[in-house]
């Protein structure tokens, strides 16, 4: 549920009021009995809670290519490998 503020057109005075987005605006002032207004706030915006916010912080481990989509391995059998008793 939000939180409203109401401003009285005849004393000015204003205040904040929680209550339900469906809920009819509040009409009269509390303090003198004037009518009121509701005031387009700049509400609170957004709260950002953890470590932090990358795209790879919510990527599900499933989502990793399978074994077929892997890219193959270069082909290493016509390298020459060398023996130590190549070396002597």
């Amino acid at each position: 549920m939000p939180t409203y503020e109401y401003k009285c057109s005849s004393c000015n005075h204003s205040f904040e009021y929680f209550q339900s987005m469906t809920a009819e605006p509040l009409k009269v002032c509390p303090e003198c009995g004037g009518s009121l207004k509701r005031v387009i706030g700049t509400g609170a915006g957004a709260i950002f809670k953890g470590s932090g916010f990358y795209q790879t912080d919510y990527k599900n481990k499933s989502s990793r290519p399978k074994s077929s989509d892997k890219t193959e391995k270069p082909d290493t059998s016509s390298v020459r490998k060398d023996k130590k008793d190549d070396k002597k």
